[in-house]
């Protein structure tokens, strides 16, 4: 009697199996946030769309390849859009980043009805925090874990045609050297990575993907980046221009300091890794280029702890008073 199975029996064993939950359920999981962004532009046919100069490229980038106008919005000093520069035609959406997770969910709530309903919210630099009903929102997992891929997408607009479903055992070896090695020996692979999803199309996010998210422990995570960032703003708020919140699950503690570029370069020589996260806006003026500039993202994620975070300081603290006083 045969039962029809196909599938191999028997041989090596792959990666276990995961049987937890991701954190998630019921969003579209897509490849990458791009591919979130391209499929709203196609499944809601947006014409025009309103994006904050504080921006990455691949914002500009991705809704360029659609076919979609840009208009560009300038942000005021606590990362609200300035809508006294935006004039929101009638098909027209706006595209609104919650920026290191700062907006109050009161505010998101006013812009929604502001742009009546016409709005994107980016959630990439708040992976914890929960969608507002009725809102396509945009989550990345590679911002907030090992993973090589994948991002989530909340919506209820639809494009007809099927997708094709990714496949990520190829793009693992940096994830894993990086877990026993020094991460500058995989740098060149990470970045090439990230330049990969320029060019990738909408898929659906690969089963492994799917099977390493549901292996975090997502309240042990949350709870070591809001503990990390709390001993951050505690010991750095002397120096920081911005009073940010502490949030659940809290992506970095951005820190606005006067000369932060030549401090980001002292930190990296030192083998703290700070980038410049929207390197597209470094040029401009007003807010977005100061922003762009001078704000060190500092990591307060799950591999850290009090100590890492009390020698961060312990970093920040001296080489900025060396730039005060004009030595490095």
């Amino acid at each position: 009697m045969t039962t029809g199975i196909t599938r191999e029996i028997g041989g090596y064993l792959e990666l276990e199996h995961f049987t937890g939950s991701e954190y998630h359920p019921g969003a579209l999981a897509l490849n990458c946030a791009r591919a979130c962004l391209a499929y709203l532009i196609e499944a809601r046919n947006i014409k025009e769309l309103w994006v904050p100069e504080f921006i990455c490229a691949s914002v500009d980038d991705t809704a360029s390849a659609s076919g979609t106008r840009l208009r560009k919005y300038p942000i005021l000093p606590n990362f609200e859009p300035d809508l006294g520069g935006i004039d929101l035609g009638d098909a027209d959406y706006l595209y609104l980043v919650d920026y290191y997770g700062q907006l109050s969910k009161k505010r998101m709530c006013a812009l929604q009805e502001w742009a009546h309903g016409r709005i994107i919210t980016d959630e990439v630099m708040a992976f914890f925090r929960r969608p507002l009903g009725g809102v396509d929102t945009i989550y990345s997992c590679r911002k907030f874990f090992g993973v090589p891929d994948g991002a989530y997408l909340f919506t209820n607009a639809h494009i007809d045609r099927r997708l094709q479903t990714d496949a990520s055992h190829k793009r693992m070896g940096f994830v894993l050297g990086r877990f026993e090695g020094p991460a500058n020996d995989f740098y060149p692979q990470a970045a090439a990575n990230n330049a990969l999803f320029a060019h990738e199309p909408i898929k659906l996010m690969s089963p492994l993907t799917h099977n390493l998210l549901r292996a975090v422990d997502y309240e042990r995570v949350a709870r070591k980046r809001e503990e990390n960032c709390a001993y951050l703003a505690r010991r750095l708020a002397p120096l920081n221009e911005l009073d940010p919140v502490t949030r659940r699950g809290t992506f970095m503690y951005p820190l606005l300091i006067k000369d932060g570029q030549r401090l980001r370069k002292e930190l990296q020589a030192r083998g703290i890794y700070v980038s410049t996260l929207w390197p597209h806006a470094v040029g401009c003026a007003g807010v977005a280029g100061r922003y762009a500039r001078d704000i060190l993202p500092l990591p307060v994620d799950q591999r850290y702890g009090r100590d890492d975070m009390a020698y961060v300081c312990d970093l920040v603290e001296g080489l900025a008073g060396c730039l005060r006083s004009g030595n490095s």
